[in-house]
Order: C-alpha cells, then structure tokens, then sequence
C-alpha cells in the first residue's frame, strides 16, 4: 500500500496529467487495488536506484553541452528528475532521467535507459531545450515547449508533446499534438478587466 502511494505521489509530482488521466476510481476499484498487487508493485519489478548524474556523465551518447552543464545547484543537488517504469518491456525497470538547469529548471535533455546485462544503455534521447520526457501509461511521452522571437522564457508560444512506444529494438512515434498558447495570457500588455 505504501509503495503504491508513493507511486501516486511521485506521478503528481513529476508535473504530468497524473489520475486525470484514469478517471475517478470507486470504492471497488481502490480496494481491489489494494489487496492485489500490480506488476509494478511485485518484488521482481521494484526499481532498483540508480546514480542518474553519473549514468548521464558516463554516457557517450549524452552531449558534450548538456555534461558541462551537469552540476550541482545548490551543495551537492543536482538538477534531475528521475523515474522508473517499464517502458521497453524488459524483466527490469527502465530509468527516464531530464537534465534541467538550476536557475529556471529548463530541461535540456532527456534520457531513456534500458538495462541488459547488469548495465544501462541509452536508448532514447532528446536535447533540444526546453525538453521534457514522463512514463505515461507504459509509454514515453516526451513535451517540447516551443518559442518564437521574443517569448520570455515563462511563456512559450506553443508546445509539442510526443508519444513513443516501445518497438522490439527502439522507440517510434505513435503520435504527436502540438498545443498552441494564447499570447494574451501572462502578457505585460494584457489589459485589466473593467469593474462593473
């Protein structure tokens, strides 16, 4: 019970669509799912921890901007989200991992990790910032916040959001939505609503 909760927690924490995305549960559906584990749940696919600073440093894939960029912001914590799912229907959890910056916590880069053999692989990657990749539902959802000339970084014009799943070897894309942002909103220029 405490595990699923704290899989509840770090969903909504991660800044996703969390339990919208399943609709309200009843009364049956939460107490069956407390007497019955899930997969995720089950001993063999409990996530083991992994050093996602030094799993990105260590990796050829990962460029040269985003490891210079690496480094802690305040003491030794550094700017990363971590999360653990089955994304690529492996016996092991696969590790997502976002390289933000410390100042406005802007992802600069998103890694998918697969272990095979006692060892992580890259096997998906994204670093065009602002960039940000969840698990959703066993796939990969990867949203790319868009800007034309003169947006302030608070306030993007527009954004992509792509969903990969997982194909025997490699991600592909299943689909991709592009949201467009009213530029009135949070604007300087904005006027002010009229008393009545």
């Amino acid at each position: 019970m405490l595990t699923a909760l704290g899989l509840f927690v770090s969903a909504c924490a991660t800044g996703g669509t969390g339990a919208r995305d399943e609709g309200p549960a009843g009364g049956d559906a939460v107490a069956k799912g407390a007497a019955t584990p899930t997969a995720a749940a089950s001993p063999s696919r409990a996530a083991r921890r992994v050093d996602a600073v030094r799993l990105v440093k260590n990796d050829p894939g990962v460029s040269a901007a985003v490891k210079r960029d690496l480094k802690p912001c305040v003491g030794d914590e550094y700017p990363v989200d971590v999360s653990y799912g089955n994304l690529t229907k492996s016996s092991s959890n696969d590790v997502v991992v976002n390289v933000m910056t410390c100042g406005d916590a802007v992802g600069i880069g998103s890694y998918v990790y697969r272990e095979a053999n006692g060892r992580y692989q890259n096997v998906f990657k994204a670093e065009e910032p602002p960039v940000y990749a969840e698990i959703d539902r066993g796939d990969l959802v990867v949203t790319q916040q868009l800007y034309e000339k003169g947006d302030p970084v608070s306030y993007p014009s527009s954004e992509e959001v792509i969903t990969y799943g997982w194909s025997a070897t490699h991600f592909t894309e299943e689909s991709r939505i592009h949201n467009d942002y009213s530029n009135a909103v949070g604007g300087a220029d904005s006027p002010s609503p009229e008393a009545n």
